[in-house]
Parts: structure tokens; sequence; C-alpha cells
């Protein structure tokens, strides 16, 4: 399957490695020309076990290419993974202008059906919010669905979470996308958990808050063991 990724930090990187490596046509987009630059010569911009021979061999089988252009990008993917940065702003909402643009030019460009997965940690309604600048801003008659694919790396096992997941957690309301989806995660031997897109965001956020809750009882506790 032709895939495209956008945005090659750490989730973006991660997940175009393990989706080449799973034998899919992967390109994957940034805007930073030498971030691609350095991809394309071997050079990774994050450490993490086992990340770089993915990357070398999936480049050297021609299943996994790197490019600053976007809409080339676009064009390439039957579905398109969204997984650019969603930092805080000053008032600690999400900032979300990154996903934003993302969807614009997704819309601008695409000129046949695409499946558009956001894996970003966004907020509830942002896969709504993706749904409306594309219808608004399209330029195609074509048909398109928003999914919800929230991933749980965590650094250091990055690869080793993609490959053997404890959920795949697919959040969307069309058959066809969930069905596309369900092929793409198909080599992967994991539970795929099936909601509507916003439960999938919400199940983001429950999971990372109860690993801090986690987090901050067991610092507890070794206070008082302290």
């Amino acid at each position: 399957m032709k895939i495209s990724v956008i945005g090659v930090g750490y989730v973006g990187l991660s997940t175009a490695a393990v989706l080449a490596e799973l034998g899919n046509e992967v390109m994957a987009a940034d805007v930073d020309k030498k971030k691609i630059s350095n991809l394309n010569n071997g050079i990774m911009p994050i450490f993490e076990p086992g990340l770089k021979e993915l990357v070398e061999r999936n480049i050297k089988e021609r299943r996994l290419r790197f490019t600053h252009d976007n809409k080339e990008a676009i064009e390439h993917g039957d579905v398109i993974f969204i997984c650019v940065g969603t930092p805080p702003k000053d008032n600690w909402e999400t900032e979300l202008k990154y996903v934003e643009n993302v969807a614009k030019g997704i819309a601008e460009n695409m000129k046949s059906y695409k499946v558009i997965v956001h894996k970003s940690t966004v907020p509830v309604e942002t896969g709504d919010k993706v749904k409306k600048i594309i219808k608004d801003n399209i330029k195609e008659n074509v048909g398109f669905d928003v999914v919800s694919n929230p991933e749980f790396l965590r650094e250091g096992t990055a690869i080793e979470d993609t490959l053997h997941p404890d959920r795949i957690v697919i959040g969307a309301d069309s058959g066809k996308a969930i069905a596309i989806m369900k092929k793409i995660y198909g080599p992967i031997k994991a539970p795929v958990i099936i909601t509507d897109i916003k439960s999938a965001e919400l199940i983001k956020h429950a999971s990372n808050a109860f690993l801090a809750t986690k987090i901050s009882f067991i610092n507890s506790v070794a206070k008082i063991c302290e």
C-alpha cells in the first residue's frame, strides 16, 4: 500500500520506518530540509534502538523515501499519517496550527480518495476540525475519510512498541477506512480496538493521564520508603 507520513519527528519517523518494514511503499515528508538530507544519508535525528538499521534497510529496498515537499507526499499516499508536533501554547492550550496547515495542504493537493490519519496527541474533536478544513479547501471532487490512530510509544522502545503494541486503536466512522487500517496493521499481532473518532482521541489522553497517575503514585511511595 502507498503510505505517506507528514512530519518525521519521534513518532513520524518511527511510524514510517515500521510501516515500510511491513512491506508498504512509504514516503515521509518534513519541511526541515536539513533533517531530510541527513535522513537520506543515513543520519538519524534521534537515537532509538533499531531505528537506523530499519531506515537504512528500507531505503535500500526502496520501500522508504524522504522528501521536504509535502505536495509530493500527499500525491503519493493513499493513506496519509499526520505526525506533526502539537506543542502547548503559553496558556497551555494545544497548538494545532501545524495539523491545520497539513490538513489544508492535503485538501489543496489530493486528486483521489485518501484516508487521513492523525497520530499526534490532539484535543477531542480535532478529527472534526480536520474534516471541516478539508471540506472547506478541497479543490477536486474526491472522497476522503479521517481516522484517529493514537500512538503509545515509549522513548527507548519505540520500534518494539510499534511492532509489538499491546493494542491498536482505530477511531473512524467509515467502514472503508476501518478496513484499510486493518489491512495496514494486519501483519502486527495485537488486539485492534475500533471506536468512533472522538473516543480514540480521548483514549490517548486517558492513557497519558493514567501513566502520569501511576508515576506520581509510585514517587509518593518512594518518598515514604525513604
